[in-house]
């Protein structure tokens, strides 16, 4: 990926972060969003940077519209065009349908379908051919294992119809459009340790849970050159979650 650039988003912990240091050190200079924890963001940034790379930390909710796409826009003129987008930024609500206020809904699909849309739909105008959209799914999309999860659950399938669409529109100009679907990973927001974590790893086939360096590692295979003929994929990172 020497010459390349990327942009996680979400970039400032877990899965995002993996991704984008993963990136960096496939040779990838790489740009970040973040929310609220700007030190986070920019010891990501740091670790990019000392692996030789050129790195950029940009505050962007992606809940917001404009600043969804204007996350794009400005990667690409901070780092000089962009590659390879990885929509990564999401939020995970769960709880009963009828405990879910309208002001939640329109959140997570702010954040997990209408941000999506509106980065991939930015970077693909700024892409050409060799661009890469990778999208950060997850594994209820597949299998819900039981109840709380139907908004969450709504917002993600919507990204598996979201990236086959853009796999087909954007095939021709040769730039694919894939998505990876996390089981049970060990991060801040899911810790192995967990109060749920034991009923989570009952679920998998392996017994244990992931690493975010296991999803991004996934992720490095479709933003580089020996994933060119594949696009419109759905790839399981679960354990055997959905087997």
């Amino acid at each position: 990926m020497n010459g390349t650039v990327a942009l996680v988003t979400g970039g400032s912990r877990g899965i995002g972060a993996a991704t984008a240091v993963r990136l960096a050190r496939e040779g990838a200079d790489v740009a970040l969003t973040y929310v609220r924890d700007k030190d986070a963001a920019d010891d990501v940034a740091g670790r990019i940077r000392a692996l030789g790379r050129r790195a950029l930390a940009l505050r962007a909710d992606s809940a917001d519209a404009d600043e969804a796409s204007a996350a794009v826009e400005r990667a690409a003129e901070g780092l000089g065009e962009l590659d390879v987008l990885v929509n990564n930024a999401g939020v995970g609500l769960l709880g009963p349908i009828e405990s879910l206020s309208l002001a939640d809904i329109d959140r997570v699909l702010a954040v997990n379908v209408r941000g999506v849309f509106l980065a991939s739909r930015a970077a693909a105008a700024r892409m050409g051919p060799g661009g890469r959209i990778i999208t950060i799914g997850t594994c209820m999309t597949q299998r819900v294992p039981g109840p709380g999860g139907t908004l969450y659950a709504t917002g993600k399938s919507a990204l598996v119809g979201l990236t086959k669409a853009l796999a087909r529109e954007l095939g021709e100009r040769g730039i694919t459009a894939n998505i990876v679907h996390p089981g049970p990973i060990d991060t801040d927001m899911n810790p192995a340790d967990g109060p749920y974590a034991a009923g989570q790893v009952a679920l998998t086939a392996v017994g244990r849970f992931g690493t975010a360096d296991e999803v991004a590692s996934a992720v490095a295979y479709l933003a580089g050159a020996e994933a060119a003929y594949v696009t419109g994929a759905e790839f399981s990172v679960d354990g055997g979650h959905a087997a």
